[in-house]
């Protein structure tokens, strides 16, 4: 049987881009005898996970974990249009409502995701037929959503995933109803909206897929930061960028594309949130003891392109425990091994992703 540390050199070997001697800083940090800690007690970046509110309800071990971690929530569901407004003249905050009484009772914040979304509509949102009834509800919806929770949910996805998978030019937008019946005015509208709701909230636009190795990712960037540039030359206000960071695990990270594109953002005085952390895994090595490993070691790479050019501002998890993941409704692997994409097993005992997400939370410089 392999030792932990042959166990983890192993797996470094086996992952593109890492640097496999026990002593750099990864092989470190994994090969080290000191156990995870319960990240809501590392002094540092705020660590958070989005909740699933069937488990939330009625498991303990659940609750448990996340009050044990996390200094901050954001649903998985609940404040989607699809969730929030089954007809047009009804608004259900049921789950929201759910998710802040327990964030608050434990001493963390939610965020809220999310406000403009080309996903998760409702049926009946297909009628909107013109650019002033578009309009109408997009503003409507922000103000009635964000007037609810005005000062209690501090952080905001006003929009998100505003750029198309593959961009055909830096000005392509993604396309919705609100892009198709308002064009990409619909992005400041919203922001402005927003800010006009709540003024103390911080405001984040949310995107994904733009920190890999590869020219399709590279024009996702690149159009992101148009985007992000244009409404800051605009004095549109927008507070921070949220990384989604759903990492595909045989995909190397553009660790100099991803450095220069959080660079500039900070430049124009945005802060940078990890906000949907986890590893897709349907194309790793099997056994889970490589596996986790060959995970974390992706993370690394991802979050240390980040720290290059300052400090997280926020870091949160798709999900905490590898029980309750979206992954394999959409990337099941074939092996029959389960997917394990997050930071806790099924039994939410920490895995060796947790370790590097705690390295990087107490890394404030």
């Amino acid at each position: 049987m392999l030792s932990r540390r042959d166990t983890i050199l192993t797996a470094l070997k086996a992952t593109a881009g890492v640097a496999v001697a026990a002593s750099s800083p990864l092989g470190t940090l994994l090969a080290s005898d000191t156990q995870a800690q319960a990240a809501a007690a590392v002094d540092g970046v705020p660590y958070g996970a989005a909740v699933r509110d069937a488990p939330l309800a009625a498991e303990a071990d659940y609750r448990a974990a996340l009050v044990r971690h996390c200094r901050q929530l954001v649903g998985e569901g609940g404040l989607k249009w699809y969730d929030l407004r089954p007809s047009r003249d009804r608004f259900v905050y049921d789950l929201p409502d759910k998710q802040l009484e327990f964030a608050s009772r434990n001493g963390m914040t939610l965020r809220g995701h999310t406000l403009v979304w080309y996903g998760a509509m409702p049926d009946w949102t297909k009628s909107i037929a013109t650019a002033s009834e578009a309009e109408r509800e997009m503003v409507g919806h922000i103000e009635q959503v964000m007037g609810r929770y005005r000062g209690r949910i501090k952080s905001w996805d006003v929009v998100n995933e505003p750029i198309p998978d593959d961009p055909a030019n830096r000005s392509d937008i993604r396309p919705s109803i609100w892009q198709q019946r308002l064009g990409e005015s619909h992005i400041a509208l919203a922001l402005r909206t927003a800010a006009r709701t709540d003024p103390s909230a911080q405001l984040v636009m949310n995107e994904y897929d733009i920190e890999f190795v590869g020219p399709r990712f590279r024009r996702k960037r690149e159009a992101f930061l148009r985007l992000i540039r244009d409404l800051k030359m605009r004095n549109v206000p927008l507070h921070a960028i949220g990384l989604q960071g759903h990492l595909r695990a045989e995909i190397p990270i553009d660790r100099e594309g991803l450095s220069a594109f959080i660079a500039e953002c900070r430049s124009m005085g945005l802060k940078v949130l990890v906000t949907e952390l986890d590893v897709v895994d349907e194309k790793l090595p099997g056994p889970p003891e490589v596996r986790d490993i060959l995970a974390a070691s992706r993370v690394y790479d991802f979050l240390d392109a980040i720290r290059v050019s300052s400090p997280l501002d926020a870091l949160l998890t798709w999900g905490i425990t590898d029980r309750y993941t979206w992954v394999p409704l959409y990337f099941k692997r074939t092996d029959g091994y389960p997917n394990r994409p997050l930071p806790l097993d099924a039994d939410y005992r920490p895995k060796p992703m947790m370790r590097v997400i705690e390295h990087f939370l107490r890394d404030r410089r």
